[in-house]
């Protein structure tokens, strides 16, 4: 079989281009240069998951494989008459590539921190598509979950080193300030931080006052 000719390629695109450009320009097809451009991405990035899939030892190259394929998402939102869509396209291209650093941890588990920066990512992701829906405490009380979810996930999932119980401590933290930013959302913190002080209080006071056994 005669091996394609690169110039036919290069030579298809370049008339492809020419052509949606012009649509657009004449407003017969609107959006139709962004949508070009959001395909030439989406090519790229499923060139780099070839590249991955003939080669797994080419671990890297799902990060720009994944990121590509998200900012290819992010120009065809963008150019599709839906609104305003910035903070679901921020959060579409972060997911991105957390979500490849995930498959990263997939592929290679003995690569276990990968999953920290992906759920990083992914949090982020998740915070900023949510835009104007979450504000002040609850975006803060979200991401520490979403921080907390990493460690609790790199805590159980397992690796060829062992489960990595380390991750049990910044995952509890992370949690219980969580919850915290969550609950001030929802009830002045004018209340909630007397109230925890005092429970605080009071759990020393019955550790010290109330006797145990052998003491």
């Amino acid at each position: 079989m005669k091996r394609l000719d690169v110039r036919l390629v290069f030579g298809a695109v370049l008339v492809l281009a020419g052509l949606l450009f012009l649509l657009d320009n004449l407003g017969v097809l609107a959006g139709a240069g962004d949508l070009f451009w959001a395909a030439m991405f989406a090519v790229g990035g499923a060139a780099f998951l070839y590249r991955y899939a003939t080669d797994r030892t080419h671990w890297w190259a799902l990060i720009p494989g994944f990121t590509l394929l998200g900012l290819a998402a992010v120009i065809a939102l963008e150019a599709l008459p839906l609104g305003d869509t910035g903070a679901i396209s921020g959060g579409i291209f972060l997911g991105a590539i957390g979500l490849a650093f995930w498959a990263i941890y997939l592929t290679r588990r003995d690569f276990w921190w990968a999953l920290i920066p992906g759920g990083v990512l992914v949090t982020l992701g998740v915070v900023a598509a949510l835009g104007d829906k979450a504000q002040g405490e609850a975006v803060g009380g979200i991401f520490f979950l979403g921080l907390a979810a990493t460690f609790g996930g790199l805590y159980f999932l397992p690796t060829p080193q062992g489960r990595q119980t380390w991750a049990a401590i910044p995952a509890i933290i992370l949690g219980a300030m969580g919850v915290f930013l969550l609950v001030g959302a929802a009830v002045s913190l004018s209340y909630v931080l007397p109230a925890a002080l005092i429970l605080a209080g009071l759990v020393l006071l019955w550790r010290a006052l109330v006797p145990r056994g052998g003491e």
